[in-house]
């Protein structure tokens, strides 16, 4: 039986899921958005924790160590972007795969490049296309991770930091 616990005083929820194939930390002060992407990820095995803005992102993102992170861009308190600089300039996050799921207007993608995200996603998006961005975004940090380790069976491709899924349907590279 799934079990569904509350962190702190700022509401944000992690649904442990048997066979789960990653957590993912979903971003956005819209709850409705934010309900959306994770039952569409939950569904998918991924145990998903939420926050309301990139303060709280922030405030939590160490207790819950997620393998890639989702996150708007407007939001209270502090955006996407600052929010992704922020995690960049940590060194116990700067590797954790970030998307942007917004509307992804040039101008937003080329700040969210500059603010080192990876990977972004156009709202209104398919549910199908958010699931294969965030299963590619683990997949290559845990090619990463096992390359750092020395494991030699499975290589990075060598495209770490490089931008994936340019907007909706957009190709992951």
């Amino acid at each position: 039986m799934a079990k569904t616990r509350t962190r702190g005083p700022g509401r944000t929820y992690s649904r442990v899921v048997p066979g789960v194939s990653g957590r993912v930390l979903v971003v956005d002060d819209n709850k409705v958005i934010r309900q959306l992407i994770k039952v569409n990820l939950e569904l998918e095995g991924f145990e998903v924790v939420t926050a309301n803005d990139g303060a709280e992102c922030l405030d939590i993102v160490h207790r819950v160590c997620p393998d890639a992170i989702t996150l708007d861009v407007v939001m209270p308190r502090l955006d996407g972007f600052g929010a992704a600089a922020q995690l960049r300039a940590d060194p116990r996050t700067r590797d954790v795969p970030v998307a942007i799921v917004s509307a992804c207007t040039q101008q937003e993608v080329e700040a969210g490049i500059a603010a080192g995200v990876d990977a972004f996603l156009a709202k209104p998006f398919e549910p199908t296309e958010l699931v294969r961005v965030v299963r590619r975004l683990i997949e290559r940090k845990d090619r990463a991770d096992r390359s750092d380790r020395g494991d030699r069976s499975d290589r990075s491709d060598g495209r770490k930091g490089t931008p994936a899924g340019r907007g909706r349907g957009g190709p992951l590279q």
